[in-house]
């Protein structure tokens, strides 16, 4: 009887202040639409990156004029390599292969030449815990000192750009969320608050018979955490959508062949999170707002 007299005491709190209630859903919505939004952006990029970054390959070019043994010298030592997973030897000819596939108009350009101008490379796969920019510094540094190795090329600049837009995005998550929550906090704790001061007599009437604060507090936590919970699932329901919109128009535009492989990330945990977040707004605010009231009528 005391949960069902609780419950019924938020529900009608709710009721009451249906204007200041609406206010703060949707600006509880707005306030996680904002996160979620950097939220899905960190955890997209990051897996973008992770994905790139397991697809680092380090090309070692070889002198023309090496020999054989040379040649096989420099690929038993990449092999002994801790750091190399798979070896790849890509022959003068084979280049000249895959350049004039990959590139048939330039490879005219080099038939007036005399010979093959290509040189011959091994191709190294390194192990995931080898991909920081350190670990691949210093394994090209080491591979340089080879006999009959020209050259050594990985794509890791603008990888180590991508991972700074990340740790950027994530920054920024940080900020405008805890900016928006701050504001969010304080729309719903004036709701509350206002709650509180239109049943003031029914609250006075509640401790002349003897009801304790927390049993008085209890009706208006209710309310801010369904508050809360209705902001949340506005806020999921729209970002998803949102989400869903985006990704359509990509694969429509024909901008992006496969971005459904590369923006494929709204887990549930971001659902959870959004909702669960907005409960804990609200019953945060309910109760700096009912027990900051209750202690400035005690002085």
């Amino acid at each position: 009887m005391r949960l069902l007299y609780l419950l019924r005491e938020a529900i009608t709190n709710l009721r009451v202040n249906r204007g200041n209630v609406l206010i703060g859903i949707v600006t509880t919505a707005f306030t996680l639409v904002c996160f979620g939004v950097f939220v899905l952006l960190y955890l997209n990029l990051k897996s973008l990156t992770g994905t790139l970054q397991g697809d680092i390959e380090v090309v070692v070019y070889l002198d023309p004029g090496a020999s054989e043994q040379v040649v096989s010298l420099v690929q038993k030592r990449l092999g002994a390599e801790s750091a190399a997973v798979a070896l790849t030897f890509v022959s003068k000819e084979q280049a000249l292969r895959e350049f004039s596939e990959q590139f048939p108009a330039e490879s005219l350009l080099l038939e007036g030449m005399d010979g093959n101008p290509l040189p011959a490379s091994v191709v190294v796969r390194l192990s995931p815990r080898f991909l920081d920019t350190e670990s691949l510094s210093a394994f090209a540094e080491r591979v340089r000192q080879l006999p009959g190795v020209t050259h050594v090329a990985y794509s890791q600049d603008w990888i180590d750009t991508l991972t700074l837009v990340v740790s950027y995005f994530e920054l920024g998550a940080v900020v405008i969320g805890t900016i928006l929550a701050v504001a969010t906090v304080t729309i719903i704790a004036n709701t509350i608050r206002l709650s509180l001061y239109t049943r003031k007599e029914e609250i006075e009437i509640l401790r002349l018979i003897g009801a304790t604060g927390v049993f008085i507090a209890i009706p208006y936590v209710i309310e801010g955490t369904i508050l809360g919970a209705a902001g949340g699932g506005l806020s999921l329901a729209l970002l998803k959508g949102i989400f869903e919109f985006f990704r359509l128009e990509l694969n429509a535009s024909g901008w992006f062949v496969g971005v459904e492989h590369i923006l494929p990330v709204f887990p549930r945990q971001v659902s959870f999170l959004l909702v669960m977040t907005g409960m804990l707004l609200g019953c945060g605010s309910s109760v700096l707002s009912v027990f900051g009231l209750m202690k400035r009528r005690h002085r």
